[in-house]
């Protein structure tokens, strides 16, 4: 045995030895602080996470987090014996294996999400355990850690020494930088990071106030207690060589229709147009109609849209479509068809699940944008950003991209926003941020229209879309 292994030996022994100490199974050994902070821990997880998600926790303890998710099927590991054997009692429906996180070796299992909850500043290679857990990945696992901020190391000194926070050994300390760092060197990618819980005790009507809305402005956020980071890993997607559905919503758009067609590329193993009308007051379905025929080579398809809106369209269109990856394409033109071929590679190389478009990048035709929508969209991108914790630089852009089954699982889980957005960016938008799908922007080269006139309302539109910054401000961020 070297040196190095004698004190990854001696390390373990005295983890070990402590922490069993921590969890007899004769004894509470949660303090009034850890009390308060799981429960919080609880909160916060139950909104990253869906129930019936399938889950295993990294240094679960007696399993308090993990059966607060509710999973289909949840596994635990620590190398505390007493732990395991606690939560082997209070939570007999999930599976709890005693094992060391750095080498512990499951049957072949992937899951949906992977917790590492107030574990890496206790862990004695974090690499190690990165490089571990990735036999349990698929493209679609997210890892999503939580650790306390190194400013509050002194306060918790205190609070321990007077018994009302859980003890502990000496800590690493990760700052948020370290551990993205630690992603980049282990094959992951950083999703989103954020910080939470600015009064980690009880204090009747303040701590609730403050840990919900406080602890998520700047500049409080530099002061909270915890630190949360998502990643998922660089893995390649799971289907190669896709099919492609553009979706095509029109109304009074009869002039572009056998452009658009001629224009939109053959992309992936097989290209769909699927039109859907909006009841329009032209030619538009009549002329969609005849350029089918006129084009019977293509695999085109046409549906007449019931309800209003653009969002109720793509929501059809989508529903209709039979691709493995949805493309939005507005049927004015503004966005050139050729530039979908960039949106599907992203895709397909597994650089992002969900891609928008930029208009805001490359210069624009004269008349394509008036000022003040260009105003409206960069403070919309700003808020946007804000909320959803990834940089979203035009969320307005109709030309967006992702997998169908992503679609579906947004698709499913839409009761917790609602059916608020008529244009369907901003319902996309947040089912993404949602499910924490990796975003990225492409840069498009931005038209003026040259047939009929536009659909947006600058004012009325604008104070809806304020409406709804306001209202996913709820759901997402001040929850």
């Amino acid at each position: 045995m070297n040196q190095f292994q004698a004190e990854y030996l001696q390390y373990q022994t005295a983890r070990k030895s402590f922490w069993d100490a921590v969890n007899q199974s004769n004894k509470n050994n949660q303090s009034v602080l850890s009390k308060y902070y799981q429960r919080l821990l609880s909160t916060i997880y139950q909104n990253i996470i869906p129930k019936n998600a399938r889950i295993l926790e990294l240094g679960c303890a007696s399993g308090h987090l993990l059966n607060s998710l509710h999973p289909s099927y949840g596994v635990g590991i620590d190398f505390s014996s007493n732990a395991i054997d606690k939560a082997r009692k209070l939570h007999p429906h999930l599976i709890f294996q005693l094992g060391d996180v750095h080498d512990f070796q499951l049957k072949n299992d992937t899951f949906d999400y992977i917790i590492i909850s107030d574990l890496i500043n206790d862990a004695w290679n974090i690499q190690a355990i990165l490089e571990n857990i990735r036999q349990y990945c698929s493209p679609q696992t997210r890892i999503v850690f939580n650790f306390y901020s190194h400013l509050w190391s002194t306060p918790l000194k205190l609070a321990r020494a007077l018994g009302i926070a859980t003890p502990n050994l000496y800590q690493n300390w990760l700052t948020k930088r370290d551990l993205q760092n630690l992603l980049e060197l282990t094959g992951y990618e950083n999703l989103r990071s954020w910080s939470e819980i600015i009064i980690p005790i009880h204090i009747p009507l303040l701590s609730k106030w403050a840990n919900r809305y406080l602890a998520k402005l700047w500049p409080f956020w530099h002061v909270d207690l915890t630190n949360f980071v998502i990643a998922r890993p660089t893995l390649a997607p799971l289907i190669s060589n896709p099919s492609i559905s553009v979706v095509i919503a029109a109304r009074n758009e009869a002039g572009h229709i056998e452009q658009l067609i001629h224009r939109i590329p053959n992309m992936g193993s097989h290209t769909e147009i699927v039109f859907v009308e909006g009841n329009s007051s032209d030619n538009t379905y009549t002329e969609i109609e005849a350029a089918i025929k006129r084009h019977s080579h293509l695999d085109i398809k046409l549906f007449k849209q019931a309800g209003k809106g653009k969002g109720d369209a793509v929501r059809l269109g989508f529903e209709q479509s039979s691709g493995d990856i949805l493309i939005i394409l507005d049927a004015d033109i503004t966005v050139p068809p050729e530039d979908l071929p960039r949106f599907y590679t992203v895709l397909a190389n597994g650089k992002a699940e969900f891609v928008n478009g930029v208009r805001l990048v490359y210069p624009m035709e004269d008349k394509a944008m008036r000022f003040l929508n260009l105003i409206g969209n960069k403070f919309f991108s700003m808020m946007f950003s804000w909320l959803l914790g990834q940089s979203i630089r035009d969320t307005l852009c109709g030309t967006k991209a992702l997998w169908k089954k992503d679609y579906q699982r947004i698709a499913a889980g839409r009761s917790y926003f609602g059916d608020f957005d008529p244009f369907g960016d901003f319902d996309l938008l947040f089912g993404a941020a949602k499910l924490n799908l990796k975003i990225l922007e492409v840069p498009i080269r931005y038209r003026a229209r040259v047939y009929g006139e536009t659909n947006i309302s600058r004012w009325s539109h604008g104070l809806l879309l304020l409406r709804m910054v306001v209202f996913a401000a709820k759901r997402i961020k001040f929850t």
